[in-house]
């Protein structure tokens, strides 16, 4: 009987000791399994193709034991290139000290072609477990865009248009990209960028870069609407756009003398008043006029009106010019340019002025040579006879 017991007693000694070790063994297990926790507020972002999305996360260690880890990333089939370090090395485990924390970085490359849509990624650090969401925010093109910002643009025929534009590099090489348009023609485009001028550009992969086109279109274009193809290509893509320019208007002016004549004659000091005409050749409206004039020096020009509020296409008006000559011009020819100036255009007319000898300079030397022939005379008369 005691026997029996002992070997009862032997038994149950034997069982508990076993279940305690096990408890021993496991225990801590279960709570490293706790202690571990994958913490970043950022767990929930929307990015475009091709961008690099960042994370910084932190294993922290609850235990009072430094405890170590496997560091993976499940990607869920998604295949995206993911760079993961700490302390700027790339990492695969880490060991965390009771009650401290190991800062990850993690890069993950969002795919250049890809759909739009939602994209799950579950970081793991031993048991604990991070879940992350990335939300793509357009669908991937993985090719070369060309925009413009207002592709429509109105003036008249001397004006010069400026477009902006934006190159897209959507592929994943460096590329070259010739720029070309195709103008009607007489017309003058020219690609910008940086302020320089430019026949091509080298944009990185997944990078853009802004352009401005400069187009002026040619002398004698008519009223209408043009439309301008430009495009960027290089080996691998190519990308195309649309410019319109709508001309509403040619502006033309012809500045003349009333009877047609650009000569004249004046007294040296004298005054001499000529009528000129301003004639609209264009279809646009001229608007805020003025004359001046390029004479000789000590010469002055004024002009009734001074200037002229607008003028209609197809009609004209008249001006009035007052050209006095300086008092110490010598008889001979002088050029007097007259100029008409309006807002958007000019038209100049060269005058031929004749500067005359004073009639009163003529008579006095008539009078000088008389009384010189009237003293020679005299002297005759009285010594002659001697």
């Amino acid at each position: 009987m005691l026997s029996s017991l002992r070997k009862a007693a032997l038994l149950l000694l034997t069982l508990f000791t076993a279940l305690g070790f096990s408890g021993f063994i496991q225990a801590p297990e279960a709570r490293a399994a706790d202690a571990l926790e994958l913490y970043t507020p950022y767990v929930d972002w929307s990015a475009a193709p091709g961008e690099t999305v960042s994370y910084s996360i932190e294993l922290i260690n609850h235990s009072s034991s430094t405890l170590t880890a496997d560091i993976t990333l499940d990607q869920g089939g998604n295949n995206w290139e993911s760079v993961m370090t700490a302390g700027g090395r790339d990492i695969s485990k880490l060991a965390v000290k009771p009650d401290e924390s190991q800062t990850i970085s993690l890069q993950l490359e969002v795919p250049l072609q890809v759909d739009k849509g939602r994209y799950t990624f579950t970081l793991r650090a031993g048991q604990a477990v991070l879940p992350l969401v990335i939300h793509v925010s357009e669908q991937g093109t993985f090719n070369t865009e060309l925009s413009v910002d207002q592709a429509n643009m109105e003036g008249y025929s001397d004006s010069s248009f400026t477009y902006s534009a934006v190159l897209r590099n959507r592929t994943s090489t460096t590329q070259t990209y010739a720029l070309t348009a195709q103008a009607p023609s007489g017309w003058d485009v020219r690609f910008k960028s940086d302020g320089t001028s430019v026949t091509s550009v080298e944009v990185e992969p997944n990078t853009e870069k802004s352009i401005s086109i400069e187009v002026k279109p040619a002398e004698m274009v008519q009223a209408d609407t043009y439309t301008i193809p430009i495009a960027a290509s290089s080996g691998d893509s190519m990308a195309q756009a649309e410019l319109e320019a709508v001309i509403t208007g040619t502006y033309g002016m012809e500045l003349t003398t009333s009877n047609n004549l650009l000569s004249a004659d004046i007294q040296s000091g004298g005054t001499r008043k000529l009528d000129f005409v301003v004639h609209n050749t264009g279809t646009a409206e001229l608007q805020d006029l003025s004359f001046s004039a390029n004479a000789p020096t000590g010469w002055e020009v004024s002009f009734s009106p001074s200037t002229i509020t607008s003028i209609a296409p197809g009609e004209s008006k008249p001006v009035q010019a007052t050209i006095k000559s300086s008092n110490k011009s010598l008889a001979g020819d002088y050029v007097v340019s007259v100029t008409a100036n309006s807002s958007a255009k000019s038209a100049s007319a060269d005058l031929r002025i004749t500067v005359e000898s004073s009639v009163i300079w003529g008579w006095i030397g008539v009078l000088i040579i008389l009384a010189v022939v009237a003293g020679i005379y005299y002297l005759f008369r009285k010594f002659g006879r001697r």
